[in-house]
């Protein structure tokens, strides 16, 4: 069983595949509280549901790409099989995690997005660092940025973790109404940064708080 948040379809708003429609099931539960978490609504709310009960859902948008999200996924266990499953079912299967929990038993498949806390965040002490070395080419590594302090903080684990030969796409995205995308640009373009600037689309297409998009 699965404690879920949310399921909904709507556009990707993040990530490689933004402006996609995409399938998101949220989970329920996160261990982390990011001073600019934008779903505290998902720390608990939710009801028990089976995995098949979560698929028949899924399948009932006619959409072939599916983001697990949160909260947190991966503090769920059913969340493998929920995975796998989906897989099987021949979607396109997309893994936003905190970066805090290990993804060593994510299926390989899996495009996995996995956050890398600035110092900003409050929770860059809960980096699982060894995340970094199990990466592919087709997973992304992203950094919330809300400062200098924080663009600091992520220039150098790219350069230290040789980032950009690792995997697919690096996702540097500022906190939405706190540091302006241009600001973040012209740092990135002053740099020669190896990364690719991420704005929340869904929350530029729908107001900031409004929630199932």
């Amino acid at each position: 069983m699965l404690t879920i948040n949310e399921i909904f379809y709507s556009i990707q708003g993040e990530a490689t595949r933004a402006g996609e429609p995409c399938v998101f099931v949220r989970l329920t539960a996160c261990d982390l509280r990011c001073s600019w978490c934008d779903t505290p609504y998902a720390f608990h709310e939710g009801r028990k549901r089976s995995i098949d009960d979560v698929i028949q859902e899924v399948e009932g948008h006619g959409c072939r790409l599916v983001e697990i999200t949160g909260g947190e996924p991966l503090l769920q266990e059913d969340v493998y099989p929920l995975m796998q499953q989906l897989m099987a079912r021949g979607y396109t299967v997309m893994l936003e995690t905190g970066g805090h929990r290990p993804v060593d038993r994510v299926p390989p498949a899996v495009i996995k997005i996995v956050d890398v806390k600035c110092p900003g965040s409050g929770e860059s002490d809960k980096n699982c660092w060894s995340n970094l070395a199990v990466l592919d080419g087709h997973d992304e590594v992203k950094f919330v940025v809300q400062d200098r302090a924080d663009y600091e903080y992520a220039r150098d684990v790219i350069s230290r973790y040789d980032l950009s030969a690792r995997v697919g796409a690096i996702l540097m995205s500022p906190v939405h109404d706190l540091l302006h995308p241009r600001v973040l640009s012209e740092w990135m373009l002053a740099d020669h940064l190896p990364a690719r600037l991420q704005v929340q689309l869904h929350k530029f297409i729908w107001p900031a708080t409004q929630r199932g998009v």
